[in-house]
């Protein structure tokens, strides 16, 4: 370990850009549930363990048509539980690091809390399946996506029993009609992409600035349940053909060629930060 960490600390050090894949594994020693298999998801959500519905089945956009308390129930008590969660401080050595060390930076996150954006990341950033801080019409009226906070239906007081939403639901500001969060679900041909397409541009402009030198991709807490960050950042990584770090404590196994932290988020950003 003592090896790979002078190995990371100089590939930090020395390279063009730094690439940060973050999934569900980032969030976790902030506190928040990763859903990882039934039995996480139910034991975040008891309600839903005794109606029998699965993370899959929930995060699907009909439950906004056919039951709109439970779907904001679901949604808001995530929203309330992100917005009062604190990021841990790996946020803030990651962009310490970028800023003293002056890295040009891009975050492709899966992650849906805003915590990157809430911990003060100002660089560049793609949430690849949006996120819960913004919201967009159910009936796509053409009002543009906006955030969650601009409204004063941003808080949700949820029913602990049933986990349906008790609070008046959001209403978009230009048809009145019920919103939804503006973020990718599973079976979801709604889902208003336009800020995603930007930020996806942004990314492919940053990756031919920056990512023909000696471009650096750390991905932390990507797994194999919903494999996007993971599939992403080694696809890159053979693109570039650059370096890689993977930061996993269960999902560890990697490629030829990509050093490995079987680790938690928190614990290898601390180590790395220690061996600088």
């Amino acid at each position: 370990m003592s090896y790979e960490l002078c190995k990371i600390t100089e590939l930090i050090h020395n390279c063009s850009g730094l690439l940060v894949g973050a999934g569900a594994g980032m969030g976790v020693d902030s506190g928040l549930p990763d859903f990882r298999g039934k039995d996480g998801f139910w034991r975040a959500y008891p309600p839903l363990s005794k109606l029998g519905i699965s993370f899959e089945e929930m995060a699907n956009p009909r439950w906004f048509s056919e039951n709109p308390e439970l779907a904001w129930g679901f949604y808001g008590h995530r929203y309330n539980l992100y917005q009062s969660t604190n990021p841990h401080v790996g946020y803030r050595i990651l962009n310490n690091w970028v800023k003293k060390f002056k890295i040009p930076s891009f975050v492709f996150t899966s992650n849906v809390d805003g915590h990157f954006v809430k911990s003060g990341w100002d660089q560049e950033i793609l949430e690849c399946h949006g996120s819960l801080m913004r919201l967009q019409c159910l009936k796509n009226c053409g009002q543009p996506v906006w955030n969650s906070n601009d409204t004063k239906d941003h808080t949700f007081e949820i029913c602990s029993d049933t986990l349906t939403c008790l609070s008046p639901m959001p209403k978009c500001p230009r048809c009145e009609s019920l919103t939804r969060p503006n973020i990718l679900m599973f079976s979801d041909f709604y889902w208003d992409c336009r800020i995603h397409s930007i930020q996806e541009k942004q990314l492919d402009q940053w990756l031919q600035k920056h990512g023909t030198e000696n471009l650096l991709i750390m991905e932390i807490g990507a797994g194999l349940h919903v494999p996007t960050v993971r599939f992403f950042c080694e696809s890159t990584w053979k693109e570039f053909n650059c370096n890689m770090i993977r930061v996993n404590p269960r999902d560890s196994q990697s490629p030829t060629g990509v050093i490995s932290m079987p680790i938690g988020a928190l614990e290898a950003i601390s180590k790395i930060e220690e061996a600088m």
